[in-house]
């Protein structure tokens, strides 16, 4: 070895790529389903086609999820289009929208955004522990101004969703 300091692997959703599998076999599947109709029918025309194919696509594009992955200090979301990323240890304010499909929102003080479902950090407890980490750091460092109060909420369905699991692997529950 150089001697030059390793960078650590970023954390990702681990089940990101099951629900892009998933995702892929829906849209091969409505595809393949739709095709064969036409085919079946004798309607299969090329611009039928095309417009299969272009449906196809945009199924694909709602069922894909985004990507989030996190380090020492950032958390990043990657959808199709678009990559959001924000510094964790220098974080202004987390906010939560809605309460069936709820959304986190975090912003830093360089003014960038990011949104999340909040879903993905209790599934995922190192990617939690990342942005509970960076949250820490933006606390001591007096920058997390607003969303503190759901920072803890967060907290707290984790725990619980936590401890539920292993008193479910243990037998107890």
């Amino acid at each position: 070895m150089d001697g030059s300091r390793l960078r650590p692997t970023p954390t990702g959703d681990r089940h990101w790529h099951d629900s892009a599998r998933f995702a892929t076999g829906c849209a091969l599947t409505f595809l393949a389903m739709t095709l064969m109709v036409d085919w079946d029918e004798h309607t299969l025309t090329p611009p039928r086609a095309m417009l299969w194919l272009v449906m196809t696509a945009l199924l694909f594009t709602i069922l894909l999820p985004q990507r989030v992955t996190a380090g020492p200090g950032w958390l990043a979301v990657r959808g199709l289009v678009r990559r959001q990323a924000v510094r964790t240890d220098a974080l202004v304010t987390v906010r939560q929208y809605g309460d069936v499909s709820a959304h986190l929102t975090l912003r830093d003080t360089d003014g960038r955004r990011l949104e999340l479902d909040p879903r993905i950090l209790v599934a995922n407890p190192l990617l939690w522990h990342e942005l509970d980490t960076g949250v820490r750091r933006s606390r001591a460092g007096g920058t997390l101004l607003e969303g503190i109060e759901v920072v803890e909420r967060l907290r707290l369905q984790i725990d619980d969703a936590e401890a539920r699991a292993v008193l479910k692997a243990s037998g107890i529950l």
